[in-house]
């Protein structure tokens, strides 16, 4: 198995900046695809931001210009640095990574995080 443990959630006022970080732990391999998806109440979970294992992003239309994704390969972690926030942005957070785990044997995972909210507000 492979866990996923988010972080960096919380409380912001309109135009502030959030970092979101979410590690990896298990008998990981290799890590494909990592990125980040939300879900406000009420609405399906979408898409914020990816990135591949060569480390090229890519980017909701809602989100570009004011989040970057970026990963540690080395600590098997994807980040989000989430600027100029605005009370659209609220939801919880999940990651989600993909890749291969196991020592004698090559078994694909996939896994989610637990989740983190999200919050912009004055």
């Amino acid at each position: 198995q492979v866990q996923l443990v988010e972080s960096g959630g919380g409380l912001v006022q309109p135009g502030g900046s959030l970092r979101l970080s979410c590690a990896a732990s298990g008998n990981i391999f290799r890590i494909n695809d990592m990125g980040w998806y939300r879900q406000a109440p009420g609405k399906q979970r979408e898409l914020v931001a990816a990135i591949t294992s060569g480390g090229s992003p890519n980017y909701a239309d809602s989100v570009k210009g004011r989040f970057t994704i970026s990963r540690d390969n080395a600590k098997n972690t994807v980040y989000l640095q989430m600027s100029s926030l605005k009370p659209e942005d609220t939801a919880v957070y999940y990651c989600n990574m993909a890749g291969y785990r196991g020592s004698s044997y090559r078994i694909p995972f996939g896994s989610w995080g637990q989740g983190t909210q999200v919050t912009v507000s004055s």
